[in-house]
């Protein structure tokens, strides 16, 4: 950098000036990590098949907001921090109560929601439909919970508009609702840490580039 002044009030505004360059630049380089360690995790996300409304999650910020910084800083987060986690670093899931997992494998089960969209249980299932779940021991497999097939009215709907699914319309047909396991072992599928420090090691040479 090379500053030319004839005095010290020249001087005086020289670094001023310069000094005002360069928080808009630290500001404008933050500006775009941000934005870029944001589309990298979210397009992570969706290619992991996880889907977008977990990759809208990520949310970036760029600290301060509305004035310009030589401190300005990026911060990028996910409103669901415990599922990306989870699928970032990878996590043994257990049973709250101790004992099983029930995972829904029926089309219409895996579509219903409980409360703030969690997955469907057994009791709330049982609920929705009115009828009972049998158990099924399977010894050397997982165990199930079973729909014996008892007659439904056709194009039953429960409050969340969920249509009962055709081969229930048959009569003595067993169709497994949920399949039980004492733990589920999920696979490390993202590597948003890696992306994030790759977008860090450019940042001086961005603000250098926005300073000019």
């Amino acid at each position: 950098m090379r500053i030319t002044f004839r005095s010290e009030e020249n001087l005086q505004a020289a670094l001023y000036d310069e000094f005002v360059a360069g928080e808009k630049a630290v500001s404008i380089a933050m500006d775009h990590a941000g934005r870029a360690i944001k589309r990298d995790w979210r397009g992570q996300i969706r290619a992991a098949g996880l889907g977008r409304r977990l990759a809208n999650t990520i949310r970036n910020r760029r600290y301060p907001e509305k004035t310009h910084s030589m401190d300005a800083a990026a911060l990028i987060w996910s409103k669901a921090p415990e599922i990306v986690g989870a699928h970032e670093h990878g996590a043994l899931i257990r049973s709250k109560e101790g004992f099983w997992l029930a995972i829904p494998i029926d089309r219409v089960a895996k579509r219903m929601r409980g409360p703030r969209h969690a997955r469907i249980t057994p009791h709330l299932w049982e609920e929705r439909t009115g009828k009972r779940l049998r158990f099924v021991y399977r010894r050397g497999r997982p165990s199930l919970l079973v729909d014996d097939g008892t007659q439904r009215q056709r194009r039953t709907l429960d409050h969340l508009g969920f249509v009962a699914s055709p081969r229930r319309f048959r009569k003595n047909v067993v169709i497994p609702i949920f399949i039980l396991v004492p733990q589920v072992k999920l696979s490390r599928r993202l590597d948003l840490a890696q992306s994030a420090e790759q977008v860090a090691r450019a940042v001086p040479a961005a603000i250098v580039s926005s300073w000019r």
